[in-house]
């Protein structure tokens, strides 16, 4: 490999996917993995790995991704999740962008989301791009409480192709997770300027369910897709009550 390629990973209480990530980019330059407080073992798997391993303090999802990027001595950066892969084509498309001299400043990678053991197609969940590929002088997590991305000052591509995205393993697991970040987006919301009405919990969670569903063709991934829909759809209620929730509980001035 010509330019070397730092890697930045977020974790907490990974150790069970943890491992298949780290072997998929076992070929980087450097690896850094920044811990928010696992009681599992996150940590120790990181360190056997050869990964440069931290404990901080949560700092929000953008701050947290940000402080693991700064750590990485090299210039051009991979943000990975702990439930994500890089698959041999995708590593064979770094390489190609790390050895080309007129390489862009950030690079779009496109994910292959998996849910309940299988890759979701339809639903809008394909190909699902995600800026994760950057010159570390020119990008940065955007401040946000929930859906973070990478802002890039300069020029952007989009890699072919994909990463491989292990999300939801149960209908239990998306369900603990929709509550935070249902929480966390109503919280943007607010600070927005923006306060739930009526049609927000009555037409909205109706709407995604049909869009998703019928209009990105859920339909194709089967029992999985409608499952999927049905629990988009609980979100976007949840998202608004608690949207609804904190204007009922703080008065207008």
């Amino acid at each position: 490999m010509g330019t070397p390629l730092s890697v930045a990973i977020v974790a907490l209480n990974e150790e069970r996917k943890l491992p298949a990530c780290l072997a998929s980019v076992a070929w980087a330059d450097e690896i850094i993995v920044c811990d928010s407080g696992s009681n599992d073992r996150t940590r120790e798997i990181a360190a056997a790995a050869g990964a440069s391993t931290y404990r901080d303090e949560w700092r929000g999802f953008a701050a947290h991704k940000n402080l693991a990027v700064e750590r990485c001595r090299n210039a051009w950066v991979l943000v990975l999740d702990a439930d994500e892969r890089v698959t041999p084509e995708l590593r064979e498309a770094i390489e190609g962008v790390l050895n080309d001299p007129t390489a862009l400043d950030g690079y779009f990678i496109p994910r292959r989301n998996h849910f309940l053991g299988c890759w979701i197609r339809g639903g809008g969940w394909y190909p699902d791009d995600s800026l994760r590929l950057f010159h570390k002088t020119h990008g940065r997590f955007a401040d946000r409480p929930v859906h973070e991305v990478v802002k890039i000052e300069g020029r952007v591509g989009r890699l072919t192709a994909p990463m491989d995205h292990f999300t939801y393993d149960s209908v239990e697991e998306f369900l603990t997770r929709m509550e935070r970040y249902a929480a966390l987006a109503a919280e943007e919301l607010w600070s927005n300027g923006r306060r739930a009405r009526v049609t927000d919990l009555t037409v909205r969670p109706l709407w995604t369910f049909i869009r998703m569903y019928g209009l990105q063709r859920g339909f194709v991934d089967g029992w999985r897709g409608l499952v999927l829909a049905g629990l988009y759809a609980c979100y976007t209620f949840a998202k608004y009550a608690h949207l609804w929730e904190r204007g009922a509980r703080v008065p207008e001035a």
